[in-house]
């Protein structure tokens, strides 16, 4: 949250315009989720860092879909947009984890909890978005525990 604000604080200064309004749409993000907007409970606490990294990765999916989209409508100036907007979010996450390392991760939290079938499937799940929240895509974390638990 501290790095968000001092990146606004020196963008504003920098006159970077797109980068600005990026860093804002993060931060009202953040806020919406403090206040219980968007079908949070208000509970009157900041969220967490852990919630802001996956906030910061569902703004991030959200671009990509708009990539794919624009891509096809011909757009390559929101393409470019949507792109640009997506660096600036990711300099905030940890790095991503690769196909190895996810398979690696998934292998070793069925082997701590003991998930023996699909039926642990939602277990498994909950335990490695808990543990790499921001450093990895669930989807396809998804389909690599889904393998490993047949």
């Amino acid at each position: 949250r501290d790095e968000i604000n001092q990146a606004l604080k020196t963008a504003m200064k920098a006159g970077d315009k797109r980068r600005v309004g990026t860093l804002r749409l993060i931060n009202a993000t953040i806020k919406d989720r403090d206040l219980g907007i968007g079908g949070a409970v208000p509970t009157g606490d900041r969220i967490s860092d852990h919630e802001i990294l996956g906030l910061l990765q569902k703004m991030t999916k959200q671009r990509r879909a708009s990539i794919e989209t624009y891509s096809q409508a011909g757009r390559q100036d929101l393409v470019d947009q949507e792109a640009a907007e997506i660096a600036v979010i990711e300099e905030f996450m940890p790095k991503q984890m690769g196909e190895d390392e996810v398979r690696a991760a998934v292998a070793k939290v069925i082997g701590e909890i003991g998930a023996a079938g699909l039926k642990d499937m939602g277990r498994t799940m909950a335990e490695i978005k808990t543990r790499y929240a921001g450093q990895m895509d669930f989807a396809k974390a998804s389909a690599i525990v889904k393998d490993q638990l047949k």
